[in-house]
């Protein structure tokens, strides 16, 4: 063969496997990702701890709506959307649902809300109404009143520049570990410095950091969805603040340009960041949690094949009891400031002809992505029991749970912990507003409920 004829065949070979990687992209998944700033404009009432007594003051950093939306080969798509909240509840989320059906064609099953929990953001709707029903003046109320729209409308247009950002990518997944996250049931806030220096720490806990990598076509990092067990509690003023998972995620964003980080939380209702009430401490621990998904973005991650699976389902969750009109009445009086509001607003409920609650419809999510993890979707202040109980029976690495999702209407104790009691058990039910602690069946019912979804997907 003629030498510059071999030499032509060589490039011409070289060429079409340098094309290889970026044809299997275009013909398999595709992602977009975006980020909204969502950080109120005036002083306004803060969620999260009932020992605040006045509106905010400043702002440490910003709040964010970030969307991806993930598409298989086959078109469908799904958005995760994460939000620098404490959380939301369907007065926020079935609208934006609605809308992102109508104006994308994007199913209420296929799209998850995810809140970080931060204590440092502001009151959203009818999420922990009992913290401040009654308790906050007119002005403050029409603030909170005039929010949650504006919530919505950057949601669904966050969404959709997510899918006006839909690109062909090579999309990875991987774990990594972060260690500052303690059992707050189990350690005693004040020792659990000199008990983690010992290794003397009493879980049960979970310290996986899962992640979802998205490169484009020449490699570049464009987006990394990551998650953590940890309540977003080390910061309590009155400065607007994302927390440690903001600071995670700016961490990440600063050292990836023109990477979008997007942060979901785990099952971390009994689990806090200690030590904590510094900023300092919430900076450091966003570092050392985005060093972590950085050590997992370095390695050798599996790819995703195959199509999404989407599957969801409300269950009707029971609670113990419900209170009687004389319940009320009484408790009406109680000199528990919660106890009384929640009363009050149940005698307002009676008083309109509506049935107290007995149950509540809990939302979960399961999705498949791909031959990759499947990720099961909570709602509520879920502990870590759940995530620990799901891992081990359908697989540790290609599980992953987030808690705080769709809807944040109480914490989910596992059947330990209400049987226990205690806050995360039964005490925190009264600034959510429901009337008692889960049945007794509250594990057994929400797992049973993801597992038919698991199998389903089969």
């Amino acid at each position: 063969m003629h030498r510059s004829i071999a030499v032509g065949l060589l490039l011409a070979l070289a060429m079409s496997l340098a094309w290889l990687p970026c044809t299997a992209i275009a013909a398999g998944w595709k992602a977009g990702a975006a980020s909204q700033k969502i950080t109120p404009e005036a002083p306004m009432w803060m969620a999260g701890y009932g020992s605040r007594s006045h509106p905010s003051t400043g702002q440490l950093n910003d709040l964010h709506a970030k969307a991806l939306v993930l598409a298989d080969p086959q078109g469908t798509r799904v958005a995760i959307v994460t939000l620098d909240l404490v959380g939301i509840g369907p007065d926020v989320a079935d609208p934006i649902r609605a809308e992102l059906a109508s104006k994308y064609d994007l199913p209420a099953a296929n799209v998850a809300f995810c809140c970080s929990h931060t204590h440092s953001g502001p009151v959203v709707g009818h999420n922990l109404r009992t913290l401040h029903y009654d308790l906050v003046d007119e002005t403050q109320q029409k603030l909170i009143d005039q929010y949650a729209p504006k919530l919505q409308a950057n949601v669904v247009a966050v969404v959709g520049r997510a899918i006006a950002a839909l690109a062909p990518s090579q999309i990875t997944w991987g774990h990594g570990t972060a260690t500052f996250a303690a059992n707050r049931r189990n350690n005693k806030e004040p020792e659990v410095p000199e008990l983690r220096a010992a290794g003397k720490l009493v879980g049960p806990f979970d310290h996986d950091v899962p992640v979802l990598k998205i490169t484009d076509n020449s490699g570049k990092l464009t987006a990394v969805l990551f998650g953590y067990a940890c309540h977003a509690t080390v910061l309590s003023d009155y400065d607007w603040s994302s927390d440690y998972p903001g600071f995670a995620q700016s961490a990440l964003e600063a050292s990836h340009p023109g990477c979008t980080a997007l942060f979901f939380a785990g099952c971390g209702a009994d689990q806090n960041p200690l030590p904590r009430r510094k900023v300092e401490l919430a900076k450091q621990y966003g570092e050392d949690l985005a060093a972590a998904v950085d050590v997992v973005l370095a390695k050798s991650l599996t790819p995703l094949a195959g199509n999404l699976q989407v599957r969801a389902t409300t269950i009707d969750l029971p609670l113990a009891k419900t209170l009687s009109a004389e319940e009320v009445d009484a408790e009406a009086k109680s000199t528990d400031k919660y106890v009384a509001a929640r009363a009050r607003r149940y005698q307002s409920m009676l008083a309109a002809g509506k049935a107290l609650p007995g149950s509540y419809p809990y939302p979960i999510q399961a999705w498949r992505l791909g031959d990759g993890p499947t990720l099961v979707t909570l709602g509520g202040e879920v502990v870590v029991d759940f995530a620990l109980r799901l891992k081990q029976e359908h697989g540790g690495e290609k599980t992953w749970v987030a808690g705080y999702s769709n809807d944040v209407m109480a914490y989910i104790p596992s059947r330990r912990v209400l049987t226990e009691g205690g806050y995360e058990g039964a005490s925190a039910m009264i600034y959510y507003g429901l009337p008692s602690p889960w049945a007794p069946t509250v594990e057994e019912s929400i797992v049973t409920a993801v597992r038919s979804l698991i199998a389903a997907e089969k």
